[in-house]
């Protein structure tokens, strides 16, 4: 038996509103310069906290889309949900730049900011 860990290089989280996700697991309705918001991620994560890195929306199965925009990981923690005795990581993230969807421009190469 072991520690499951992950280690993300990026934020990625469900589309506004998705079905049967809490909205903390759900990028906000628009994303704004400057604002902080929430996140929740089922299991325990660790993030760099030390620099910028993308958001990203994702569909699942690593179905992931390109940056919408720079943040940084303002807190991260981990706790185990009383109902189901599973862990979930807990956090806020600080918006720093916002992409256009149909900006063609690369912001990041992994997890580098260009």
């Amino acid at each position: 038996m072991g520690i499951q860990v992950e280690f993300n290089l990026d934020l990625a989280l469900r589309a506004f509103s998705t079905e049967g996700r809490d909205i903390k697991e759900c990028l906000p309705e628009k994303i704004e310069e400057g604002r902080i918001y929430e996140f929740l991620k089922k299991g325990q994560r660790n993030y760099w906290l030390e620099g910028e890195i993308p958001l990203l929306e994702t569909k699942g199965n690593q179905q992931l889309s390109k940056p919408l925009a720079s943040i940084t990981i303002l807190e991260a923690m981990h706790f185990l949900d009383p109902t189901t005795e599973k862990p979930y990581t807990y956090g806020k993230y600080l918006v720093n730049e916002v992409y256009d969807v149909n900006d063609k421009t690369i912001h990041f190469e992994g997890m580098n900011k260009v």
